[in-house]
């Protein structure tokens, strides 16, 4: 009887990784972070949000530092790829995860709505991977994990600022996934639909719009950050995707089916 062989992608399947994830605090950004630190990896956490950061560092002991900053400052991302080499003695693994949107009709969306959503999403994606980016050469095993969004792909109403950023992203990481190839940079894209606490509280408010939103998606519900969503960021992250580089990949329960 033929016996399986045992998968890198279990339980230790980024042990003694380097990481660092942006928005990694809350939502989305700390179920990365945990399952990361589950499967072996340490974590540098950027965030602004001080005392989620300082409260998910004293959970998981040596294997978590907080870094608290604003992520679309490039001194925050020097400092940050900074502290990874220092205590981890490297950076093998990026995930710019952080993003700030305002939801309003394109015509109301002001200068100031369109600088948050750029600033926190298209340009601190290119901050932290440009001060990753020497680290990065030196690790042997480097992934860089970007985030999409469906509302860029389907263009949902109400986020013109927020997708415009989102698909900026898509493209810049098809960009580098062909110029830093050479260097065995990987650099790919997650697009998740996810119940996280923003999404719950609207859930919430809109029962029966959630109801229909849910109900639209093939696999009938919004995905769960840690359940759902993580283990795609550490499949990127880690070497069972070793040759995948330049590819968006949905984790949103069918909602899109690229080609």
């Amino acid at each position: 009887m033929h016996t399986p062989t045992h998968s890198p992608a279990g339980p230790r399947s980024l042990e003694g990784r380097s990481t660092l994830v942006t928005g990694g605090a809350s939502g989305i950004g700390a179920a990365v972070t945990a399952l990361f630190v589950e499967r072996g990896a340490r974590v540098v956490v950027v965030d602004l949000q001080q005392e989620a950061g300082e409260a998910l560092a004293r959970e998981h002991g040596d294997a978590v530092v907080f870094v608290h900053g604003d992520v679309s400052d490039r001194a925050v991302a020097d400092a940050a790829v900074a502290t990874a080499v220092a205590r981890f003695g490297a950076l093998d693994v990026l995930v710019n995860n952080a993003s700030v949107s305002r939801q309003k009709p394109f015509e109301e969306q002001t200068d100031d709505d369109w600088r948050l959503a750029m600033d926190t999403g298209l340009y601190a994606t290119r901050n932290f991977m440009l001060a990753a980016f020497p680290a990065l050469i030196e690790s042997g095993h480097a992934s860089v994990v970007n985030f999409g969004s469906g509302a860029g792909l389907n263009g949902q109403p109400n986020q013109a600022s927020y997708a415009a950023a989102k698909e900026a992203i898509r493209g810049l990481s098809r960009v580098t996934a062909n110029e830093w190839a050479p260097h065995g940079i990987r650099v790919n894209v997650v697009c998740p639909m996810a119940l996280t606490e923003g999404v719950a509280r609207w859930a919430e408010a809109r029962p029966e719009q959630y109801a229909r939103s849910a109900a639209a998606v093939p696999l009938g519900r919004f995905g769960d950050p840690a359940r759902d969503v993580a283990p795609v960021v550490a499949f990127l992250a880690g070497d069972d995707s070793r040759y995948m580089t330049g590819q968006t990949v949905m984790a949103d329960g069918g909602s899109v089916k690229l080609r």
